[in-house]
């Protein structure tokens, strides 16, 4: 990543989820979020409702993606954030939407190149039907979830700092993964 290194990392940040089920719209309402507060230049911020395959040239396009979505194993409200890596056995169960490591897995296969990729999720607590309403649970967890978007957003930031639990995170493995828990 030698833009990084020379501050002119491009940074792509996608909040997903169902905007009517309740918690699930975390991904994206903490995106719109961002973008209304304000991001760095090199940041863009993306809100969508799925993954779908289009979104693979964009990734490309990035130094750094960062995956915002709603959880549903953890504790109500916790926030988690992990690296990602491109696997192809990730396929969802759907047509209409894809997991992000597919989505790198495509990135590798078809431009050769993956950008360094995290995801930041908050488990929910009730994704019954609602327009774009959190639980109090949920609504508890977005500021987390800013905070953890803006240290990874951050060009004097580094991912390996990040990777590290701290005092008030832990480590728990998903396929090799540290996963940073607030």
């Amino acid at each position: 990543m030698d833009r990084a290194r020379m501050g002119s990392r491009k940074v792509l940040i996608i909040g997903y989820g169902s905007p009517i089920r309740g918690d699930d719209a975390i991904g994206p309402l903490v995106a719109d979020r961002l973008q209304a507060d304000g991001v760095p230049a090199g940041v863009a911020v993306i809100s969508r409702h799925i993954l779908t395959a289009e979104l693979v040239a964009d990734l490309v396009e990035h130094d750094r993606v960062v995956f915002l979505d709603a959880a549903v194993e953890g504790t109500p409200g916790e926030v988690r954030c992990r690296s990602l890596a491109p696997d192809a056995s990730a396929m969802s169960t759907m047509a209409h939407f894809l997991d992000p490591r597919e989505l790198l897995a495509w990135c590798e296969t078809l431009y050769g190149k993956v950008p360094e990729t995290f995801l930041v999720t908050a488990c929910g607590s009730a994704f019954d039907y609602s327009n774009y309403v959190l639980t109090p649970t949920a609504e508890a967890a977005v500021q987390p979830m800013l905070e953890w978007v803006r240290r990874l957003i951050d060009p004097n930031g580094c991912a390996s700092r990040l990777s590290k639990p701290t005092d008030e995170a832990a480590t728990h493995g998903e396929t090799g993964s540290p996963t940073m828990i607030i």
